[in-house]
């Protein structure tokens, strides 16, 4: 698995040669680069919910690339018309599952609110095992435990940001609930109102899910787990 985060939740996840682009905000994100030019190669960009921070440039990275658009099928339809290509718009919804290249990818729930449909997080199934979970900007809720019963979640993405989001220390019991080896913490540091280091998310961590690594990843920069 090779990780890329290019700040806030704009991901970049390729394994066995099939990668993704998840939240793709790359034009008024400070920590990333821009245009998106940077990104490489995807098989499919990945929206968890209808706000700009995380639709971002989707739509042109998919027409660009020619690939799929998942996201919630009324924000698919919303940014179809705003020029998504009708036939690379892949809208689902909570509970369903799609391929793309393979990869199983899960559409799962998140607590927070979208300006079209609802909002979501992606657990992500290779076909040699290898489980990621993107969990979209949400609050702390019980059934992500339920999450690790029907997944073995290797990798999570999780914000920590505070404010529009759950903060470091119910992020850490996050990781209890989901039992992930190893965590990437996001939605952190890209404007001043948000938690602005990963310190005391590596705190709480020693108290609820003391065997969960965590990743200390620099935007832009490809990380190999």
């Amino acid at each position: 698995m090779e990780i890329t985060w290019f700040g806030h939740s704009n991901f970049r996840l390729e394994h066995g040669g099939v990668a993704f682009a998840i939240d793709p905000f790359f034009t008024g994100n400070p920590k990333a680069p821009s245009p998106w030019s940077a990104l490489g190669p995807v098989n499919g960009v990945l929206v968890t919910h209808d706000h700009g921070d995380h639709v971002g440039q989707s739509v042109e990275i998919a027409a660009a690339r020619k690939v799929p658009l998942v996201g919630v099928y009324d924000t698919v339809s919303k940014l179809q018309d705003q020029g998504l290509p009708q036939n690379l718009g892949m809208g689902m919804n909570l509970g369903g599952t799609v391929t793309v290249e393979g990869v199983r990818v899960s559409m799962v729930q998140s607590m927070h609110s979208s300006a079209s449909g609802t909002c979501a997080g992606y657990i992500l199934t290779w076909p040699d095992g290898f489980c990621a979970y993107h969990s979209g900007d949400t609050a702390l809720f019980g059934d992500m435990e339920l999450f690790a019963k029907f997944h073995k979640i290797r990798l999570a993405l999780l914000p920590i940001g505070g404010w529009f989001t759950m903060d470091s220390r119910q992020a850490a019991y996050a990781c209890k609930l989901l039992g992930c080896e190893l965590v990437a913490p996001m939605h952190w540091g890209t404007f001043p109102i948000l938690e602005q280091n990963t310190a005391g998310f590596k705190e709480h961590l020693k108290e609820f899910a003391p065997k969960a690594k965590v990743l200390d990843l620099t935007p832009g920069t490809p990380h190999v787990l």
